[in-house]
């Protein structure tokens, strides 16, 4: 009896092992799914910033997943409250993930975001692709520790898949369309990180006491050295909106090929452009453009400018006179040119504020200066005769100065002088070279355009910053930092409220940032 008790107890102890075995291999096999490798593809995860309910990375391997629960207040001004999966990298960048929310939500700004960042600190300078949940997505970034986060929203809503692209100090979001090809969308902010910095996923709930959930999946990092060596590249041209309180921006269109100089129409509604020797009109919510008839004239370049009145519009085309640049009126909707500049070259900048007087550029026995012109048409008449290129006049709302950029001090700075030329002063003093000032509607703003102090001329494609002047008290702030030059702000491109500006950035990518 001994013996077949021990037997029977021998098989219940083997088959509870069994049992007992099986069920450990299962709880292993999902420990190890979910919890041996919490972060994946990343070193580590933690919560950035002060959080009421930690966050946590749920790591799936088998699918290749990651679940992302992260609280926090926000992830804008000065400082960040969010869960963050990151690992350190150096150089360039390329992070892409499909992004999907769990759950209805709270609030419609929680948001889930591909960042590349400087320190863990909560007031860390960085750049982060952003999908809000109500599907609003941007480019955020803070240019440097603790200073004001700000934004370029891109004119694509709630997409799947996302990417954000790091190319030496310039960053630049990219999202895929349906057949999974990315496109660019956004214009490019330039801000030096430095060395080592944080690459990796996170989600911010955007309410205090709430947690939120988003899945990150088809997560795919490249990181590689700067290279110096010219590679294949595509110029991509965005046509951009910028708010002067905030300077956050909005894209309103972008293109694979080279566009210019933006003008806002009196009715606040359509932005100009040229592109290709065509003038091209666009809502400023964004679209389709279309050609504007301009006739005769296929070679219009970018100094081009809409009347007060808002019924005509100036160009400057080289399709006469041996191809050299001269000034013409057409109607704003269009139809044949009215030649008012008879000399060539000469290239249109500004309109008085009552629509009688233009203001150009001619070059004339070898000098560059500027002179004004009925609008009927006549006799032009030289402003400047000071030795060096003097080029961008354009009219304050009251007409009683022409504001425009000069060398004559040995660098280009911006001047003004009386609208009848007299009364030359300096305006700008620094070591920089600027150019093409536009004086807001209201007559308290005046933008231009900055270059290095290495750099002569306006060429494209440069390191340039957009300022802004405040004519009360000469104050210069930045508003944005960016890759243009040639083509950004050549003439005005003031909303009629003074609230904003319409310009263009440009940027040289690899093309394989638009490969799936």
């Amino acid at each position: 009896m001994k013996t077949k008790k021990t037997a029977a107890l021998a098989i219940l102890a083997c088959a509870f092992a069994l049992v007992c075995g099986r069920q450990n291999s299962i709880r292993a096999q999902d420990t190890a799914r979910m919890t041996a490798s919490p972060a994946g593809m990343f070193e580590n995860h933690t919560d950035v910033g002060k959080v009421l309910h930690p966050g946590s990375v749920g790591y799936d391997a088998a699918q290749q997943t990651y679940t992302i629960a992260g609280s926090g207040q926000n992830m804008w001004f000065g400082t960040d409250a969010f869960q963050f999966a990151w690992k350190k990298a150096s150089g360039d960048v390329t992070l892409t993930a499909d992004i999907s929310f769990l759950g209805k939500g709270v609030n419609e700004h929680r948001k889930a975001v591909l960042m590349i960042r400087e320190s863990l600190e909560a007031d860390s300078a960085y750049a982060d692709v952003a999908l809000h949940g109500s599907g609003l997505t941007s480019l955020q970034y803070r240019e440097e520790q603790g200073a004001t986060t700000h934004e370029i929203q891109a004119n694509v809503s709630a997409p799947k898949r996302l990417r954000i692209v790091k190319h030496g100090a310039y960053f630049s979001m990219w999202l895929a369309d349906e057949g999974g090809e990315f496109h660019l969308a956004s214009g490019s902010t330039r801000i030096a990180l430095k060395e080592p910095f944080f690459v990796g996923i996170g989600v911010c709930s955007h309410e205090v006491k709430v947690t939120e959930k988003a899945v990150f999946s088809n997560v795919s990092l490249k990181t590689e050295a700067p290279s110096t060596a010219a590679a294949s590249t595509t110029l991509y041209s965005t046509l951009e909106i910028i708010s002067v309180d905030s300077t956050d921006r909005r894209v309103v269109y972008v293109a694979p090929e080279r566009f210019e100089a933006p003008n806002w129409m009196p009715d606040g509604k359509m932005l100009l452009f040229n592109r290709n020797g065509h003038i091209e009109k666009i809502p400023v919510t964004g679209g389709t453009p279309q050609v504007l008839d301009t006739g005769f004239a296929t070679r219009c370049n970018n100094d081009h400018g809409i009347s007060p009145d808002g019924t005509q519009l100036a160009i400057s085309d080289g399709s006469q006179e041996g191809h050299k640049s001269l000034a013409y009126i057409v109607p704003i909707t269009g139809g044949t040119p009215r030649r008012i500049t008879q000399k060539a070259p000469s290239y249109w900048h500004g309109w008085s504020p009552d629509g009688k007087t233009l203001a150009f550029v001619g070059e004339r026995n070898g000098e560059f200066d500027i002179y004004t012109i009925p609008a009927a048409g006549g006799e032009e008449t030289r402003l400047t005769t000071a030795k060096g290129l003097d080029d961008g006049p354009d009219y304050s709302p009251d007409g009683k100065y022409i504001y425009f950029n000069s060398e004559r001090t040995g660098h280009m700075q911006i001047w003004r002088m009386r609208a009848d030329g007299s009364e030359q002063e300096q305006m700008t003093f620094g070591e920089e070279n600027d150019w093409f000032p536009h004086i807001s509607p209201n007559g308290e703003w005046m933008v231009f355009l900055t270059y290095d102090k290495s750099v002569s001329g306006h060429p494209e494609n440069k390191d340039v910053l957009l300022r802004l002047m405040s004519l009360k008290d000469k104050k210069i702030t930045v508003l944005a930092k960016l890759f243009g030059g040639q083509g950004t702000i050549n003439v005005p491109s003031w909303s009629p409220d003074s609230g904003q500006l319409a310009f263009v950035s440009f940027q040289l990518a690899p093309k394989e940032d638009a490969s799936k």
